[in-house]
């Protein structure tokens, strides 16, 4: 696993997702009409910014980490740790399964 295929702006193409794996795509994606997306952008230097729809459509942000364990993704947020097994990345796509 590389870690510097997981730099970069990452937001939830729920419309890919299956069997409990998330996909999620770069920031200039061509997504479709959605009402919200869950989103992470991941920096190099391990810190992190967490996106999520709001309550009125418009997206809220915070700051937290993230660091790369084998193939585990732990991504730190004011709400908690998450932890995923990174099943595929290569710039273009990130697939998630929650650990």
């Amino acid at each position: 696993m590389n870690r510097d295929d997981l730099v970069g702006i990452w937001i939830h193409s729920h419309e890919e997702s299956r069997d409990g794996a998330q996909v999620y795509r770069p920031g200039a994606y061509p997504f479709p009409p959605s009402r919200g997306r869950t989103s992470f952008t991941l920096r190099a230097d391990g810190s992190a910014l967490t996106g999520q729809p709001g309550p009125d459509d418009r997206g809220t942000s915070a700051d937290g980490s993230w660091r790369l364990d084998g193939t585990v993704l732990a991504l730190r947020s004011p709400e908690g740790t998450a932890r995923y097994e990174v099943l595929a990345a290569d710039g273009q796509h990130l697939e998630l399964r929650p650990a």
